[in-house]
């Protein structure tokens, strides 16, 4: 029988959540035979997903202690608190406190509307299948002031936070001066940073000040509130990666007004046109839902288009999935065999036009960074199988072969 007594961290979810992990595995320290669930609310799937990976692990391991955390467990207390399987249930806000990791208490979580301030934790890095990866997350924001009517994540985060300026560039520096070749500022709705300076102007300073980092990363943006400073950034600051994930999550107006967004279709498209006048090696990836409450299929012909129209190279599709208490799951709902169809052509979309981004690569020669002995990153973010091993962080200029439908090929 195989002993089990190491903290285990199963995560599901965002680029946040991630970083949270690694987090969690500093917070909780040495807990003997425990797995920690880090959940996501963002969709009814993902929720299932985690209840499922509960039964699962108690059925392998039925000594071990079950700790639930993240975006779910902060909004769903009750229900993961009544699973027999599960022994405790911590906050988002408890999941960063080491002293919330001590404590007996089976459930404990606090009221996240009631945070104010944010302490992002320090992590070295991002775990990959093969150790850490050449790449660290510095948490710049937390939380969202905007309430889009899909949307649960505001009250599993709670209201938009940030970290000051001093403090984002004191992570990166750390990060990069122990030799980490790539950080990512990551959060929860990173465009609306306000920590006295906004975006672009914090894009500006870490590049300025920390003159040792080689690559500088965003996770998901709102293009609507991408400030001047930021384009400019992308325009004029070569570190700066030219990869953008934007929240896009539609392409028909009327859709668009019912989500409660701040973006029209062509407000979408223009930004992308005008990043690529700026910044011309610049790749576009987005969130598109599918199947949202009212949808006819003339509007989701809308979504389908605008992945032509705005260019995009990779889609993170997510099939519509009604939350509970969020306005939008007291509309109109599309029928779900509707739904999931039109998800599958949407995804049938997505990968047609990475098929079409690889490629366009092929016979270019890119700059990759190893994450592992055998797969790089261009500066798009876009995968490498490498022709030889090398050592993780290193830096390489790669000649493009082939692809293979998913990654590219190096000569």
């Amino acid at each position: 029988m195989t002993a089990f007594m190491s903290l285990d961290v199963i995560t599901f979810g965002c680029r946040l959540n991630a970083y949270e992990s690694e987090a969690i595995r500093h917070q909780a320290g040495e807990l003997g035979d425990t797995v920690v669930i880090n959940s996501c609310a963002v969709t009814g799937e993902a929720v299932a997903q985690a209840r499922q990976t509960i039964r699962r692990v108690r059925r392998e391991r039925p000594q071990a202690r079950i700790v639930v955390t993240g975006c779910a467990a902060q909004t769903q207390t009750v229900e993961f608190a009544a699973m027999p399987e599960v022994d405790r249930v911590l906050g988002n806000v408890e999941k960063l406190d080491a002293r919330a990791w001590r404590g007996d208490a089976r459930v404990a979580v606090s009221d996240i509307m009631r945070e104010t301030k944010l302490a992002a934790p320090v992590i070295d890095g991002l775990r990959g299948k093969n150790g850490n990866l050449p790449r660290a997350f510095v948490q710049i924001q937390n939380g969202c002031d905007h309430r889009c009517t899909f949307c649960v994540i505001p009250y599993g985060r709670g209201n938009s936070r940030s970290l000051a300026p001093t403090d984002v560039v004191a992570q990166v520096r750390r990060i990069a001066d122990n030799g980490c070749p790539e950080v990512v500022l990551t959060g929860v709705d990173i465009t609306s940073y306000d920590g006295g300076i906004r975006l672009g102007a914090l894009v500006k300073r870490v590049l300025r000040e920390v003159p040792t980092l080689q690559r500088l990363r965003l996770s998901s943006i709102d293009s609507v509130e991408a400030d001047d400073d930021l384009l400019d950034a992308l325009a004029t600051e070569p570190r700066l990666m030219p990869h953008l994930h934007l929240s896009l999550q539609h392409g028909d107006d009327m859709i668009l007004k019912r989500m409660k967004r701040r973006h029209s279709r062509a407000d979408a498209v223009m930004f992308c046109d005008r990043v690529r006048a700026l910044r011309p090696d610049v790749a576009f990836s987005a969130d598109i839902i599918a199947g949202f409450p009212t949808e006819t299929e003339a509007m989701f012909g809308g979504s389908l288009d605008l992945v032509d129209d705005c260019g995009l190279t990779q889609l993170h599709v997510f099939p519509f999935s009604p939350r509970p208490g969020t306005p939008a799951a007291r509309m109109p709902q599309v029928a779900r065999d509707i739904v999931k169809d039109r998800a599958r052509r949407l995804r049938d979309k997505g990968e047609a036009a990475l098929c079409a981004h690889l490629q366009n690569e092929v016979g270019a020669w890119r700059k990759v960074l190893a994450e592992s002995a055998k797969v790089g990153r261009t500066e798009q973010f876009v995968p490498v199988r490498l022709a030889t091993s090398c050592m993780p962080g290193t830096m390489l200029d790669v000649a493009i072969a082939a692809h293979d439908g998913r990654q590219l090929l190096a000569a």
